[in-house]
């Protein structure tokens, strides 16, 4: 039976390295193109293209699948299954047509909620407490097609969207080595989604990046543990940018704080008020500065007891 594997980042690696290993005749793996990567932007290879080449398996990169190119060489090849995994392009009817088998979407959601490209990241600054990886047909709409196989994880307190992201991964890779099997035999009976319980969960914008300081302290945790470690939540601190990686929920603070206001700086972090409750910083990047802990940037800088984080530069 011939299989191709679309996918591009880390994510779908472990699924790959599933088909590989159980045998099936991968006649393709398509990603996405090489992109510039770092501050020197240097050219770089999709994890799944790395992991191909090192398997020597044909790899395809098109800049849109679903220009006539694309939709070519994908017929040329007579696949009997297709099977993506965080792709990150959407495959047009023509490509959905062609593979006896259909097309199947591994996706880091228990669908039908979280469809889109961010499910991870959403399900964190929701505050969900479970989440896990839904495996189904591919339609012509946004992670909508009838689910195959689903499988559930539980969300810990400290988990983020990195830590998820590898815990995910594997689950899809095991749930794709379960559910191949029974599919190709005709065991599977699909269940469609119900449509009434669906969200989405679109890639993230920058403006979800920044704080709201007025929000309460378990909101703006979440939304800490949901942009790390990309894209990070930032907030502004003497007009600049001024990255959050990590946050602790503390003791409530003076009722009298502005939120936003630093109103205690321990060896432990910055202690931020919020609209209800506070937070402890533990983990932060100034502008134009590396990472730091919160202690070492504090016996560095100038900050002081009374400050309000989320001035923007327009404002001051």
């Amino acid at each position: 039976m011939k299989v191709i594997f679309m996918g591009t980042p880390t994510f779908a690696v472990p699924s790959l390295l599933t088909l590989i290993e159980e045998g099936y005749e991968i006649v393709s793996v398509i990603t996405q193109p090489d992109r510039p990567v770092g501050r020197k932007r240097i050219l770089t290879p999709p994890p799944v293209k790395e992991v191909a080449m090192e398997y020597e398996l044909p790899v395809y990169q098109p800049e849109k699948i679903r220009l006539a190119e694309g939709i070519d060489y994908v017929k040329s090849l007579q696949p009997d299954l297709i099977v993506t995994a965080a792709f990150g392009q959407i495959l047009p009817k023509e490509i959905l047509d062609i593979p006896k088998f259909g097309c199947i979407n591994v996706h880091a959601s228990l669908l039908p909620k979280y469809r889109g490209g961010a499910p991870i990241h959403q399900a964190l600054i929701d505050g969900e407490k479970e989440t896990g990886v839904t495996i189904m047909y591919m339609v012509e709409a946004l992670d909508a097609g009838d689910m195959i196989n689903s499988r559930s994880i539980p969300i810990t307190d400290d988990d983020h969207v990195g830590s998820l992201f590898e815990k995910l991964s594997h689950v899809g890779a095991d749930l794709v080595k379960e559910t191949l099997p029974a599919l190709l035999q005709g065991k599977i009976t699909p269940v469609p989604q119900d449509e009434t319980q669906a969200t989405y969960a679109p890639n993230i914008k920058r403006e979800q990046e920044e704080i709201d300081w007025s929000r309460s302290a378990e909101e703006i945790r979440n939304q800490i543990r949901g942009m790390h470690p990309w894209p990070v939540a930032f907030t502004y601190w003497n007009g600049q940018p001024f990255k959050i990686w990590w946050a602790e929920l503390t003791e409530d603070g003076p009722e009298a704080k502005k939120p936003g206001e630093v109103w205690e700086m321990t060896p432990e972090g910055i202690v931020v008020a919020t609209g209800s409750g506070s937070l402890r910083l533990t983990d932060v990047q100034p502008a134009g500065k590396k990472r730091l802990e919160a202690s070492d940037f504090i016996r560095g800088r100038q900050m002081i007891i009374g400050e309000v984080f989320g001035i923007n530069k327009e404002e001051v």
